[in-house]
């Protein structure tokens, strides 16, 4: 899956991210691939989306040791 809904395009741009753009950062850490605009400041929109993801695995990594993994029952 490719993310591609303007991440962090208002950084690249014009220097500073919307809260928005922030949350579909963090959003697309699911996705195989994100696509960014190129701007100005595309070399720092490219250190914050990898301190997001980053912090986002970190939390992701957190929240799977505190919740027990659930078991398919076996029919029969």
């Amino acid at each position: 899956m490719v993310w591609a809904t303007q991440v962090l395009e208002n950084l690249a741009k014009k220097g500073l991210p919307s809260r928005s753009e922030i949350t579909d950062a963090g959003a697309a850490m699911q996705a195989e691939c994100m696509m960014l605009n190129k701007g100005p400041h595309i070399l720092a929109a490219i250190r914050l989306l990898n301190v997001i993801l980053f912090d986002m695995e970190a939390y992701h990594d957190k929240k799977e040791v505190m919740l027990p993994k659930l078991h398919q029952l076996e029919a029969g």
